[in-house]
């Protein structure tokens, strides 16, 4: 579980590593699974699935795009038990529960991202935030599927900057200009999350966060899943959300 010396690290910088939360064997799970998917092969319901290719000028949208292992995006893999089961590890609930109190939890995305080997699409500064929602979900858990360096594109993170609240609070993209992004964002404040494979980190929405291209010849694979109160909704639209956990009273 999540220490109060960990806890208090996490309110301060908007981030916290976790270390190894998967063991060898579920690391494998995953990595296969999500091979499997890309390739067409998994057992799952892929128009179910918002998926998007590598590129600069692709769409993502719902449905397999073709067998390849360079897709950049792969949402909604809360459908598929393997990643679910990750999801709902005991760790991730003490963390809901220090976030948003003993209510149920749902998963707003549960997202592979990939950057394969020689490219990858680059991330800019951005807070993630969705103005669609009634309420802000506020911790994102990141999951090396790979090791995460500089040179294959980690993630980029501004320590503290969630404590600053929303730069463009009316803004559904979330994204800094570039004025902003030199004035939040210098090159001497951010820090680079490296990972081993299998390692977490937890994230803050709010804390301002980018990543770069892969310049290595292997890929890097990782997943993401923001966890909300279950009670949020979508007010633009009739979309639902997959429940992950419930109190403890129920």
């Amino acid at each position: 579980m999540i220490t109060q010396q960990q806890w208090d690290f996490y309110a301060e910088n908007g981030y916290l590593k976790l270390g190894r939360v998967l063991a060898d064997n579920e690391l494998a799970t995953l990595q296969q699974r999500i091979d499997a998917i890309m390739l067409g092969t998994a057992d799952i319901q892929y128009d179910r699935m918002l998926m998007q290719l590598d590129g600069a000028n692709t769409k993502q949208s719902k449905g397999f795009k073709g067998a390849t292992l360079e897709y950049r995006k792969i949402q909604d893999l809360e459908y598929d038990q393997a990643y679910l089961d990750y999801m709902r590890k005991p760790i991730f609930q003490d963390l809901c529960r220090r976030v948003y109190g003993d209510v149920a939890i749902s998963a707003f995305r549960a997202m592979f991202m990939n950057k394969p080997a020689g490219r990858g699409t680059p991330l800019r500064w951005h807070q993630d935030r969705w103005t669609a929602l009634d309420r802000d979900p506020l911790v994102t858990a990141w999951t090396a599927l790979d090791p995460a360096s500089i040179a294959n594109g980690c993630v980029q993170v501004i320590p503290g900057s969630h404590r600053h609240g929303l730069i463009n609070p009316s803004d559904p993209s979330g994204f800094l200009t570039d004025e902003q992004a030199t004035r939040h964002c210098p090159a001497d404040q951010i820090a680079h999350l490296e990972l081993a494979a299998g390692e977490t980190v937890l994230l803050h929405n709010w804390l301002l966060h980018s990543s770069g291209v892969n310049s290595t010849e292997i890929a890097r694979r990782a997943f993401s899943v923001c966890y909300m109160d279950a009670r949020t909704t979508n007010v633009r639209s009739a979309e639902s959300y997959t429940e992950i956990f419930r109190p403890a009273a129920a």
